[in-house]
């Protein structure tokens, strides 16, 4: 009977090792949240890491910058996702990381006869100074203003270009970029604004100041209308290991051919 007993044990013994080593699961998450305008550029770096590490799983939740700089401080993701550089208030916690620089694509209808804008005309009719698209040299019918929430990076972005930050007259606030895209799209009389990697071609994109947002002027900068993408994490906290070797390939000169098929543009290294 002992000898039984025996038997069973280092049987069992042996069952648990084997179980044990079957699910020795190696594999790891890294969670993003934040701007809605980095989909694009996410996307491409997530896809091309995680072909490289097929154990881990970065995640992405779109929630707008405002949101995601909140999600690093409230340690609800690994790294926060930000279309405008951080406060001097948040830089006291956190750290931004700057991984790409987006133009902002002033939009408006296909139908819609204007070509051009200054920047100074595109704060006017923010701020409700000009309101007939007549008086810029389009048709005579009212300007429809569309934007984001107030917690966007692309907004805050916009309006400190344009002089209008809490002076917008909107017309309408949207919780993401493809929502500003669709509406423009579906009104001839709106304007919007809009990551450019995101503008398909159900809309017309404006020369701002007789300059079209391409590589070459956005890196430059005589195209006016542009913002970084920041990666935002928590200055006094390190990352997990998988958190940080995302981040590290995020950073590098191994990311830029892939942030320049999200079409967005590297920043000069």
């Amino acid at each position: 009977m002992k000898k039984f007993i025996s038997l069973i044990c280092v049987t069992m013994l042996i069952v648990g090792i084997i179980t044990g080593c079957g699910n020795n699961d190696t594999s790891a998450t890294v969670s993003t949240d934040g701007s809605t305008s980095m989909e694009k550029v996410i996307g491409y770096l997530s896809e091309a890491y995680m072909e490289k590490n097929p154990n881990v799983k970065v995640t992405y939740n779109p929630t707008g910058s405002g949101s995601g700089i909140q999600a690093v401080i409230d340690g609800r993701c690994d790294i926060g996702l930000s279309s405008r550089d951080l406060t001097e208030e948040e830089k006291a916690n956190l750290k931004e990381t700057v991984i790409a620089i987006d133009g902002i694509a002033i939009i408006v209808n296909p139908e819609n006869p204007v070509k051009n804008l200054s920047v100074e005309q595109i704060g006017e009719i923010y701020r409700g100074e000009i309101t007939n698209w007549k008086d810029i040299g389009g048709n005579d019918t009212p300007i429809v203003c569309i934007g984001r929430e107030a917690a966007s990076g692309t907004r805050d972005g916009f309006e400190a270009i344009t002089d209008t930050k809490d002076k917008c007259k909107y017309n309408q606030e949207l919780t993401s970029t493809g929502d500003v895209v669709q509406t423009v799209a579906g009104n001839p009389n709106a304007i919007g604004y809009a990551s450019l990697a995101s503008v398909k071609d159900n809309v017309k994109i404006l020369t701002v100041d007789n300059v079209e947002p391409t590589t070459h002027t956005i890196q430059e900068g005589s195209y006016k209308i542009q913002r970084n993408f920041v990666l935002v994490t928590k200055s006094n906290s390190p990352l997990s290991e998988a958190a940080q070797a995302f981040y590290n390939f995020a950073t590098s000169d191994d990311a830029d051919d892939f942030i320049i098929n999200s079409g967005e543009i590297p920043i000069k290294r």
